[in-house]
């Protein structure tokens, strides 16, 4: 028994230290910390730890929209318009857009990059890129080639300029919207430079091994016309109701909301002319952004639909030389 005291002595007590580090950390899990990148209006950007119930308070948003943006789950693309945010689902870009500023999922994927410094360009005060040298970490606790889709951009930008100042928030969902189709454009490309060779080796010479070449190409083009089809039947969908399109606009929301509680303090005269006014104006300004998001819509809706058409095409081909092959053996 002594030997076996010697051999395995009793554990020490920890340090008050380590029992401090432990419960930090236990409290983090606990809580659910999660790591964020924020852009504000003015294109400062910075790293913050925020827990889910933070978010959900400060957004406005219920669980179940935290989960799609959670990159530990595989959900199809998605756009969601809530009182006081915009969702994003898109590829590698998960984001939570309000009125003033936007969350991403802090990642090192290269996607999430670019769009933080295309964004922070796009912003009048912005300064490009600072998040990739961001290294503090704030804490928030628990307080309240000339193709159609080229043509329609430049149609978008020439119908609404510099000259034009879209709220925040639509120049948030655009950089979201140029990304993922950009990504998804390129990414076609790529599979038709890579097929396309391969079907021309087919009409010369069919053997085993470039038939099989071809079908394993083809389940790639599979997954990737989903992913294209999903993006374009949520932008499609927007563009089918006015009244999420309207739900969207959330500086002009904001606004409103403003103007409420300013006319509470106001007299009675006073308070019925100026919600008179104010409601005429709502209702005019809210007209006008939805044909400005409906115009940003409609020049991403001709982009993905021209990349659409690129996968359809070629799995066409792809599908119509493996049944000649399949005859021709």
């Amino acid at each position: 028994m002594a030997d076996l005291k010697e051999r395995f002595p009793p554990r020490r007590p920890a340090s008050s230290k380590n029992s401090r580090d432990a419960a930090c950390r236990t409290s983090a899990r606990d809580q659910g910390l999660r790591s964020w990148i924020r852009v504000d209006a003015s294109g400062e950007s910075q790293v913050i730890e925020v827990d889910k119930l933070s978010m959900m308070r400060r957004c406005d948003l219920p669980a179940r929209d935290l989960r799609l943006l959670d990159p530990s789950f595989v959900y199809p693309s998605t756009i969601l318009g809530r009182d006081r945010a915009i969702v994003v689902n898109l590829e590698q870009i998960r984001c939570i857009i309000t009125a003033d500023e936007v969350f991403l999922f802090n990642s090192l994927d290269i996607n999430v990059k670019q769009y933080v410094a295309e964004l922070q360009r796009r912003l009048p005060t912005a300064g490009v890129g600072e998040v990739l040298q961001t290294e503090n970490v704030v804490y928030l606790d628990h307080a309240d080639s000339d193709s159609d889709s080229d043509r329609s951009r430049r149609l978008f930008s020439n119908i609404f300029d510099n000259s034009t100042d879209l709220p925040f928030e639509f120049k948030a969902f655009e950089v979201a919207l140029e990304a993922v189709c950009t990504l998804l454009d390129s990414q076609t490309i790529e599979l038709e430079m890579h097929i396309y060779p391969l079907l021309d080796e087919l009409t010369s010479r069919i053997s085993t091994s470039n038939l099989d070449r071809v079908r394993r190409s083809k389940r790639s083009l599979v997954a990737l016309t989903r992913r294209v089809q999903k993006v374009r039947d949520e932008i499609e969908q927007l563009l089918d109701d006015d009244g999420d399109m309207a739900e969207m606009y959330l500086t002009e929301k904001k606004s409103r909301m403003e103007s409420a509680a300013f006319f509470d303090d106001q007299s009675m005269p006073e308070k019925s002319f100026s919600i008179a006014k104010s409601r005429h104006e709502s209702i005019t300004s809210a007209s006008e952004s939805v044909v400005e998001l409906e115009m940003l819509l409609e020049a991403y809706f001709v982009d993905i639909d021209s990349t659409l058409n690129k996968l359809k095409v070629l799995n066409n081909s792809s599908q119509n030389f493996l049944l000649l092959s399949s005859q021709t053996r």
